[in-house]
């Protein structure tokens, strides 16, 4: 689904869209460190995953103007 609200990154993504570089990056370091043993490294990369693509990216899905503000507020 192409970016109809804001800018848009080679003429279809929206800045909404590089939370899932946040996403590719977090998963896989957040696994190695549990692999380590390194429980510390491990919650600290969950909670910036939770907090950047939920919290963050789920706000700016909801802003006026987006399909799922359409949705859920009509």
């Amino acid at each position: 689904m192409p970016a109809h609200v804001g800018a848009r990154i080679l003429d279809h993504f929206g800045w909404i869209h590089l939370f899932s570089f946040l996403t590719m990056y977090t998963v896989p370091t957040a696994y190695i460190a549990i692999k380590k043993g390194n429980v510390k490294a491990h919650k600290r990369k969950m909670i910036l995953l939770y907090v950047g693509a939920i919290l963050i990216a789920g706000g700016f899905t909801l802003m006026p103007g987006r399909y799922l503000h359409g949705v859920l507020f009509g």
